[in-house]
């Protein structure tokens, strides 16, 4: 036993608790319903990146006047010729800035319930909030196609209102997950969980860039009709399976309830006051806080430009847009479960430490991207080389999830939720203003040249974002996090 702070802590070994022999537990059914979730979440969020290609109406191009003529691909006799027919048939008259505008006010909204979100879940339970919020967001997305038809401002109305309702739910699963996740299990539920994110993005794309050419539904609004109701159907299944806490919920093993309660004794499972300044002070916290955003900067200017780079600059169709913007995501799902769990097994047995997993994965996460966002610069007009590098850059930051994402709950369990709360509405900025700046420089200079500067923005990001966290970052319960006799 020692003392920090004045609570008296239970200082369990590792090997004191076994894992439960029984292959499929509770947390495990936890983990495949959030993973849903986020995949429901990130279809809901994703899906208009592709289909304002098809909503907006664009007439043919002409980049000849451009100081950079020199700098634009020329599209061969077999390629689909969508930038000098342009879309006639689309409903919107959008230019690219309206476009960028549309495409980040979402994360307006999502900036204001970040930390009452998480603060919430830790009172009430992440339950109530994780799947409310979803299911709120599943509404919301469903009437997107009338908002949008009867006035741009009340279609920018509902994307911020549906930022609102997804600002609650990262915090509310991270909450969950304090209290339900052994440590050195984190790594792979995290990344199960968190994951969900590149799935949904990967099953949206293409099946978005299809829907949008068929007649199902009207063609583009099909988009939101399709995955705003699988979000309503998912509720519905998490509001049976799902519980807050590892002892509220009725089903579970008294075997996996020891070794849950055993492993996570430094989480209370109850709200506790929330320390201002030690936060503030802290620069494990920081730097968690830092990578975070820089990390957000650099995916989110290519979740929501990637379809639009590859439709205006490398020719691509709709159809196949929308397969190849998900192709580097679906690598980075695959890299993220299978880094996860080889870094779980050498944490299990001994070989790494929780540090040093954390620091290597978000090496791997941040400088990979940032070399690969480099490379973009050089690969011009070769269409196959361009994806063939996106898909390296993107998929190797799937490492990430075994790092900052598990920082919350390593430095203080019973504050996970306000501290993703925190670092989550401050990693939301960039998606407020990348797509917008984005947006900016290729309405300026709508050219190869114009989208180097967007990587290598990109690139500086990513870099500050890593080496801060390598510096500062550490794997142990922090005093903070428990709170005072007193308090």
């Amino acid at each position: 036993m020692v003392t920090v702070g004045d609570s008296r802590i239970a200082l369990v070994d590792n090997q004191s608790s076994q894992e439960p022999r029984e292959c499929w537990g509770t947390r495990h059914t936890l983990g495949v319903m959030g993973f849903l979730g986020v995949s429901c979440v990130y279809a809901m969020r994703v899906n208009l990146s592709v289909a304002i290609v098809a909503m907006v109406r664009s007439l043919p191009k002409n980049v000849t006047n451009s100081s950079h003529a020199e700098e634009v691909c020329i599209q061969t006799e077999d390629q689909h010729n969508p930038d000098q027919e342009g879309n006639e048939n689309g409903e919107f008259d959008w230019d690219e800035a309206t476009q960028g505008l549309i495409l980040s006010v979402f994360f307006s909204g999502y900036l204001f319930t970040n930390l009452f979100g998480g603060r919430i879940a830790e009172y009430y339970g992440g339950k109530l909030v994780f799947g409310w919020g979803i299911f709120l967001t599943a509404l919301l997305t469903l009437l997107t196609p009338l908002c949008a038809r009867f006035s741009l401002g009340l279609f920018i109305a509902i994307r911020v209102l549906e930022g609102i309702t997804e600002g609650v739910i990262f915090p509310a699963m991270n909450c969950m997950l304090a209290s339900w996740i052994p440590p050195l299990e984190r790594a792979r539920f995290n990344t199960l969980v968190f994951s969900g994110g590149q799935f949904g993005t990967v099953i949206t794309m293409p099946l978005s860039g299809w829907l949008c050419d068929t007649e199902f539904l009207g063609g583009w609004p099909s988009v939101f009709y399709v995955f705003g109701g699988t979000g309503i159907i998912w509720g519905v299944g998490w509001y049976f399976l799902a519980y807050s806490q590892p002892e509220l919920h009725p089903r579970i093993s008294q075997e996996e309830r020891a070794y849950i309660a055993n492993h996570c004794a430094s989480s209370s499972g109850k709200a506790i006051p929330i320390p201002w300044k030690a936060i503030f002070t802290s620069l494990p916290f920081w730097s968690v806080l830092i990578t975070h955003v820089g990390y957000n900067w650099g995916f989110y200017t290519l979740l929501t430009e990637l379809p639009t780079y590859l439709h205006n600059i490398q020719h691509v169709d709709m159809t196949s847009n929308g397969i190849l913007s998900a192709l580097p995501y679906l690598i980075m799902w695959i890299v993220s479960l299978v880094y996860s769990n080889i870094m779980s097994h050498l944490q299990s047995t001994g070989k790494l430490s929780i540090i040093f997993v954390r620091r290597l994965s978000v090496a791997i996460g941040t400088y990979g991207p940032m070399i690969g966002l480099i490379a973009m610069c050089f690969v011009d007009c070769n269409q196959v080389l361009a994806i063939v590098v996106l898909c390296v850059a993107v998929g190797v930051s799937g490492a990430i999830y075994s790092g900052y994402s598990c920082s919350h709950q390593d430095l203080a369990p019973n504050l996970a939720g306000t501290l993703l709360g925190f670092t989550n509405s401050a990693a939301t900025i960039p998606g407020i203003f990348a797509p917008s700046v984005t947006g900016l420089i290729i309405r300026g200079n709508p050219t190869l040249w114009g989208w180097r500067t967007v990587f290598l923005i990109s690139s500086v990001v990513y870099f500050v974002a890593g080496t801060f966290y390598i510096a500062f970052i550490k794997a142990d319960v922090q005093p903070w996090n428990f709170p005072s006799r007193k308090e």
